[in-house]
């Protein structure tokens, strides 16, 4: 959730590296809508909601970096604070990115290596949802109440830096509260909560300094100041409910499926008793039509040998392979 921002002007405009982040948020839209495609051509159903969010993340942060904003600079940098590092983040989680990967790619090695990276030790740290609220807001009082801010705005390699790491700790701490992507290890709703209240109140918190004290190193007027800080204040209210009803619709799912589960197991006992034995006994039944076949199989096998041994041998064999044939006729009559 941190963004440095260089307002453009007539000087300066979008760097190079504005564009490429814009055109890379735009391909990566577009990567979405054709794997999503996919996935409907080939029967699988997928929400077109899904889309629809993905999308908007996608175009929003293309906007935040290369479009106007309105404001003063500092209400300007806040706005896109809000957009690129914390809408756009629920916009793309809530579309489910991994999940869509890894049922549109086919079966073979970047499929299992994509599954491996989700559920490996260093990701399940990652998106640890305290240490994940830590990147993400630790990194905001980082930016804001030191001088790296006013250092940032003259220096295009850190500016860059810091846009990266905006849009990677807002992604990585709205995946570690959601969770709606297959991950190493579900938390429980009681840490993803505990570390959403947290990183809330200390967001809130440093808007109020904000509002109060500028960034040392700066000197924003007090209106464009104060404007900034409501932004901040506010919006991000606004961004921490949605990611609230994200994670109450989350569980109240999970808890259906497990009452579900139960459900099923409690009434299972008797109907599965009686299946299995209705089961046991078909399988018995043809068990024993299958023996039942063998066996005259295997004596008809026996009576065609017999008499052709017999007649190839040259001696009075054949009296005793009729004598057998009669016997096995007489024991498929009784039979």
């Amino acid at each position: 959730m941190i963004l440095a921002h260089v307002h453009p002007g007539p000087a300066t405009g979008p760097g190079t590296g504005q564009l490429l982040t814009v055109v890379a948020a735009l391909l990566v839209a577009v990567a979405y809508l054709l794997a999503a495609g996919r996935l409907r051509r080939r029967g699988d159903a997928w929400p077109r909601w899904r889309d629809v969010s993905f999308t908007a993340g996608g175009v929003g942060t293309a906007w935040a970096w290369w479009g106007a904003v309105p404001g003063g600079p500092f209400t300007g940098h806040l706005i896109q604070h809000l957009v690129v590092g914390m809408a756009a983040p629920l916009l793309f989680v809530a579309a489910r990115p991994l999940t869509l990967a890894l049922r549109a790619l086919r079966h073979g090695r970047a499929r299992r290596r994509l599954l491996v990276l989700a559920r490996s030790r260093p990701v399940g740290w990652l998106v640890l949802p305290p240490l994940a609220a830590l990147l993400d807001v630790g990194g905001l009082w980082l930016l804001y109440r030191t001088e790296l801010f006013a250092t940032m705005r003259h220096q295009p390699l850190l500016h860059g830096v810091v846009h990266a790491h905006m849009l990677a700790a807002g992604l990585v701490f709205t995946f570690a509260v959601c969770q709606l992507d297959p991950v190493r290890r579900r938390w429980s709703v009681a840490v993803r909560g505990a570390a959403l209240l947290a990183a809330g109140a200390a967001h809130a918190v440093l808007a109020k300094t904000l509002y109060a004290t500028p960034p040392p190193g700066t000197d924003f007027a007090p209106a464009d100041l104060r404007s900034g800080a409501q932004w901040m204040y506010y919006g991000g209210d606004v961004v921490d409910a949605a990611l609230a009803v994200v994670l109450g619709v989350g569980w109240y799912a999970a808890v259906g499926r497990a009452h579900a589960r139960r459900t099923r197991r409690r009434a299972a006992p008797a109907g599965s008793k009686q299946r299995l034995t209705s089961a046991a006994g078909a399988l018995g039944g043809r068990r024993g039509l299958r023996e039942s076949e063998g066996h005259d199989e295997r004596d008809g096998t026996r009576d065609r040998r017999q008499p052709v041994a017999a007649e190839q041998a040259g001696h009075p064999g054949r009296h005793m392979t009729m004598g057998i044939e009669a016997h096995v006729s007489g024991r498929r009559r009784a039979g």
